[in-house]
């Protein structure tokens, strides 16, 4: 089978979170939104459903549940019940209800920056305190991002209750092995921590060297404390559709949870349920020329930001997100009271995400979910910013 991943999509026929924050003459690569088509299994199966003109109340049909369960174990040997699934309309809002459900007000929620931006905010949107352990960034002796567990520790008061925790990493692209996870596990026993595992992006493996391990198959003691929440969202390109599951095998936990949804979630979207469905059963082939896609865009980017002074960057293992560390570049140097982020919007029209926003300024996310064409397009237009040589 063959897939299309070259032909340009007009983005601003319909409002677009991506595609209308910036002007026309931007090249938006900032929100983790992919301009890539959906697979045509998933069309089909929408344009079934919206062929029976009723869109009411829906919930997750068991033929759904199954077919998360079988994906599980087909892709992580990860064996899961249908009853362990709550969906939900996104993980942010899961990441939420987890902090409501599970820790009181003041107690502490820790998170491990740098981090997706709407888990620095769960903390104080839900009346808790917001804890941060910092991982340690590549060195020439170590070229990859890093937990850094003496951080963790010290992080961690009498007060904390709650991780969040993201598997594989956003924004650094870091898959965790199993040294780390087990690091990892022992801490939040001995701490006597619940866990929101957010591994959105475990079906993005770059890495073919690292495969995604769930942190409760990996460290099956957890499975007690731990809600694990996926997604198509990311994988098949959906997120506007809003579906999303929290896997939670201990009864106990899911009620705690359920109950925190109720009067705060809405009922399942109909039509992101049957494109979740459509995914997990028939998106694997559309899933692995997608992800030679990506693969071909970082090895791209590894082109152009050899040729940029001052540059760092730890080429992903999964996601389709590049972390840039332009901290020492002339560029910022010379402007230092001006993000990167801003300055590259400004001179060189391109849009990316501010590292500021993920706790750490002086970076910034590149998303290159998108054709090649675009992507070259857009680091033509950093390299004349970054570096002031000829084009590669």
């Amino acid at each position: 089978m063959t897939f299309d991943f070259t032909t340009t999509l007009d983005r601003r026929h319909y409002p677009s979170t991506k595609w209308h924050r910036y002007d026309e003459d931007v090249l938006p690569l900032w929100v983790a939104d992919m301009d890539f088509a959906v697979p045509q299994v998933i069309q089909e199966a929408l344009a079934a459903r919206i062929a029976h003109p009723v869109f009411g109340y829906g919930h997750a049909p068991t033929s759904l549940r199954e077919t998360l369960c079988h994906w599980s174990h087909e892709h992580y040997a990860l064996d899961i019940e249908p009853d362990w699934q709550q969906w939900v309309p996104g993980v942010v809002p899961a990441l939420h209800v987890a902090s409501m459900a599970l820790t009181e007000p003041g107690e502490g929620v820790l998170t491990i920056t740098p981090i997706y931006p709407p888990f620095l905010h769960v903390a104080e949107n839900t009346g808790r305190k917001t804890q941060r352990a910092a991982m340690r960034p590549p060195t020439e002796d170590d070229p990859c991002w890093r937990l850094d567990f003496d951080a963790i520790e010290a992080a961690i008061t009498p007060g904390t209750r709650l991780l969040l925790w993201c598997h594989p990493h956003n924004p650094t692209g870091r898959v965790f092995d199993d040294e780390e996870l087990k690091h990892l596990a022992d801490i939040i026993e001995r701490h006597d921590l619940w866990v929101c595992s957010d591994e959105l992006h475990c079906d993005l493996i770059l890495d073919h060297q690292r495969p995604h391990r769930p942190l409760i198959q990996r460290e099956p003691r957890l499975a007690a404390r731990t809600i694990t929440l996926w997604a198509p969202s990311k994988t098949f390109n959906v997120a506007g559709l809003t579906s999303a599951c929290a896997v939670i095998p201990d009864a106990k936990l899911r009620a705690r949870f359920k109950k925190a949804t109720l009067g705060l979630m809405p009922s399942d979207n109909v039509l992101g349920l049957a494109a979740s469905e459509a995914a997990y059963s028939g998106g694997e082939p559309w899933r692995q020329a997608l992800l030679a896609q990506l693969r071909d865009n970082v090895t791209m980017i590894e082109r152009f930001v050899a040729r940029w002074p001052g540059v760092v960057f730890a080429p992903p293992e999964a996601t389709y997100l590049a972390w840039l560390d332009l901290r020492e570049t002339d560029m910022a140097k010379a402007n230092p009271d001006v993000s990167p982020q801003q300055l590259l919007l400004e001179q060189a029209r391109v849009a990316l995400s501010d590292g500021a926003d993920f706790g750490w300024p002086g970076f910034v996310r590149l998303n290159f979910g998108t054709e090649s064409s675009r992507l070259e397009a857009a680091l033509e237009r950093m390299d004349r910013v970054l570096n002031a040589g000829s084009p590669p």
